[in-house]
């Protein structure tokens, strides 16, 4: 089915030129809400209806954009107590021991209390949620802001459509992996992670890139026949259906037609081509640049394992900074409906703030998934299993602090996305922070409520 003709996202270039040169915002322009900065999130251009072959779902409103301030350094906004402990008494927990209370102390350091342009609101959420508050038990210690439930129509309408693409347009799975797909749970996923989008078919385009992604990484590197064997090659020719091929007119039809040789390359084809209709040409540029970025890191993690290789902590690092979820936070202007300038998104600062959400929320996969993982055969590394290899310490003492190390990074991103939005004072730049900003949230959100996929190691 061809993709909807999507017009590509207002850029406000000419504004952003004239605003560069303001380096320090005076108190009153720091102390203002972003929607009086901004006069409220921009209309994003209306999208035309799905293709006559398909059943046109009824219109769905947007909902309220609830009030995500800017990333900000400030103490947890969360109560951190540890998790009970196996046997304790019914209202009784246990005083945790120093190297627990260690990690519940949360972030610390310079600067955490300087930046303060917009305090986030900080409801109170119990340490441990019962079944009556929220699904999952969030990791204990952990440095993350809690979120509103995603709004159940949009779930439901995201959760039917991309379950139609992935049956009907691009046959990415056989029957027996649909209770899988079914608890991904992709539709709540990018429903938490994208609050403005405009409408259903904007969210669409982050859904089924997330759903693509997964497909590559599966089948290519890990659960359903994937190996590091001949993994470069594989990668390379998946990447072509998002970065096209120019080549002579007498081989062109052969890579063509490879596009549809196996299901990742059939979902790469399809959601990029959904997404280059909606973004402008240098958001479409941007993704293939960090989509690149991936699939490096998911070659360095093949390497070691060839080579049955434990890195250095700080290598480990350096390949999560590339096998992360950065293509996801990236994209949050084109799902948003709007456009932040190339050069604002090149811009050095810019590229930190999103490179410390990237790794800030790949390391709370590495912290849910850790259980999940040491299921699977063979040694699959993480941040806490390379910890314990190489600085000596046990299974738990390497898990906490790892969950150290992502409220390191957690304070970092705040604390620079302050910086950045007093420096740069442009609407789309505060806004396009406060969209990654959401996103973090989001993805922790779905990381702690995703019980299909996810439990917590017994360490508490």
């Amino acid at each position: 089915m061809p993709a909807p003709e999507l017009p590509p996202p207002q850029s406000r270039l000419p504004e952003a030129a004239a605003l560069l040169g303001v380096h320090v915002l005076d108190a009153a322009a720091r102390a203002r809400d972003i929607g009086a900065a901004t006069g409220g999130p921009p209309g994003a251009p209306p999208l035309p209806a799905p293709p006559a072959v398909s059943t046109p779902a009824p219109p769905l409103t947007a909902p309220p954009l609830p009030a995500v301030p800017l990333p900000v350094p400030h103490p947890p906004a969360v109560p951190l107590s540890a998790a009970p402990a196996k046997g304790t008494p019914a209202g009784g927990v246990p005083a945790p021991d120093a190297d627990v209370e260690r990690v519940l102390r949360g972030p610390s350091g310079l600067g955490t209390a300087g930046l303060r342009l917009f305090p986030r609101e900080r409801p109170p959420v119990p340490a441990v949620p019962s079944a009556d508050t929220a699904e999952g038990t969030p990791v204990p210690g952990l440095y993350y802001h809690p979120i509103p439930e995603p709004d159940r129509v949009r779930v439901q309408e995201v959760s039917r459509r991309i379950k139609s693409w992935a049956l009907d347009e691009v046959s990415l799975y056989p029957d027996d992996w649909e209770e899988e797909f079914d608890g991904f749970s992709v539709g709540r996923y990018m429903v938490a992670c994208h609050p403005d989008a405009p409408t259903v078919d904007h969210l669409m385009l982050a859904t089924r890139l997330m759903v693509a992604e997964n497909a590559v990484d599966d089948c290519y590197c890990e659960d359903h026949g994937g190996s590091p064997v001949g993994l470069g090659e594989r990668l390379l020719l998946a990447h072509t259906a998002l970065d096209p091929l120019h080549t002579t007119k007498e081989y062109e039809p052969q890579w063509a037609e490879s596009l549809h040789a196996d299901a990742p390359r059939r979902a790469y084809r399809s959601a990029m081509d959904y997404f280059v209709r909606a973004a402008s040409p240098s958001q479409a540029d941007r993704l293939r640049h960090d989509m690149a970025r991936l699939h490096l890191g998911y070659l360095a993690e093949a390497a070691w394992a060839q080579l049955d290789h434990v890195p250095e902590v700080w290598e480990y690092l350096a390949m999560r900074q590339f096998n992360n979820f950065r293509p996801c936070p990236t994209i949050t202007d084109t799902v948003g409906g709007y456009e932040l300038p190339a050069d604002l998104h090149a811009r050095a600062a810019m590229q930190r703030v999103i490179a410390l959400a990237g790794n800030a929320t790949t390391i709370v996969n590495d912290l849910y998934s850790y259980t999940k993982e040491l299921d699977t055969p063979g040694l699959h590394l993480n941040l806490p299993v390379v910890i314990a290899a190489r600085e000596g310490l046990s299974d738990r003492d390497a898990y906490l602090k790892s969950v150290e190390v992502h409220n390191d990074l957690m304070h970092d991103f705040e604390t620079e996305a302050s910086a950045l939005a007093a420096v740069c004072p442009v609407p789309d730049v505060r806004r396009f922070l406060r969209g990654v900003a959401t996103w973090v949230d989001g993805n922790h959100y779905w990381h702690r409520s995703n019980v299909y996929r996810y439990s917590l190691p017994d360490f508490w």
